[in-house]
């Protein structure tokens, strides 16, 4: 069921044969993943943002979705990690988003699109030239694009992330802080990054109904947002009580299940075609 291992140090490690499948996994994973970005198999999703007073659409995040030959679908959540750790991110976010731009150029002009950077990605001071590369290639306005970090990511190396986000910021891009609350930065860095938006994360719109800690934090976080001239979403919001709550709060922004599950680029165009005739056959009435 097991064997041992000394190691370099005399201790002796034990792998079991789970150990095992599961790294013979990962393996497999990862070598399918590099032929699937070289090959230009990952593809961007989108979730829409709305004004949650009107439920009008204001943006997309993407989202990278893959289905291998082999493997089937794999989720974000298997094969993001494992991007990150082999050092595949980088390509794997550039062929992601090249092809998210290239699908949002068609959009209305007045929408926007969000896209992740991970942790790795905020040590690497080749990654904002990589982002106007291809915003130059694709004819994407950069006024367009926001660009979206965790905490996490900030905590590796503060002095290159802020680099990174001058950067973009100097060339008209937008910066959001995602998932605030579930990391480990403190409220000082909203002052040093300057951020243009916050993402409230959706651990606490899940329990805002039924959560007064979680009601208490959201109201602190909208006011502290307001006093700092940022922009609020509110992520995960998944029922008509949740989105008039955080209406009732003052919370601008809202995504999740109830406005819209990540589609793919013709499904996407076809949600807003629907959209806008929808707000045509609105003002005949």
């Amino acid at each position: 069921l097991y064997h041992a291992k000394r190691s370099g140090r005399g201790r002796v490690v034990v792998y079991t044969r789970e150990m095992e499948e599961a790294a013979k996994r990962v393996t497999r994973i990862e070598q399918a993943l590099r032929r699937a970005v070289s090959a230009g198999e990952v593809e961007p999703h989108f979730q829409p943002i709305v004004d949650l007073n009107s439920r009008r659409t204001i943006g997309f995040e993407t989202l990278a979705r893959w289905t291998d030959r082999d493997l089937g679908v794999v989720p974000p959540s298997v094969f993001i990690p494992i991007a990150e750790e082999r050092g595949i991110i980088g390509p794997l976010s550039q062929l992601v988003l090249r092809k998210a731009t290239e699908a949002a150029r068609s959009w209305p002009k007045d929408l926007f699109l969000s896209f992740n950077l991970s942790p790795s990605q905020l040590v690497d001071q080749n990654t904002g030239l990589h982002i106007l590369a291809i915003l130059e290639r694709t004819g994407f306005d950069p006024r367009r694009l926001e660009i979206e970090i965790t905490e996490t990511g900030l905590m590796n190396d503060p002095a290159s992330a802020e680099k990174i986000v001058e950067d973009l910021r100097r060339v008209g891009i937008r910066v959001s802080l995602d998932d605030f609350g579930t990391g480990q930065s403190s409220l000082g860095r909203l002052r040093e990054f300057h951020f243009d938006k916050l993402k409230i994360d959706r651990a606490f719109v899940s329990s805002i109904l039924d959560d007064r800690p979680s009601e208490h934090i959201i109201r602190a976080i909208l006011a502290m947002c307001e006093g700092l001239g940022m922009d609020v979403v509110a992520e995960g919001i998944e029922d008509e009580a949740q989105a008039d709550r955080l209406v009732q709060f003052g919370c601008a922004g809202g995504q999740g299940y109830l406005f819209g599950k990540p589609a793919d680029a013709d499904a996407t165009l076809g949600y807003l075609r629907d959209s806008y005739r929808g707000a045509l056959h609105a003002k005949a009435i």
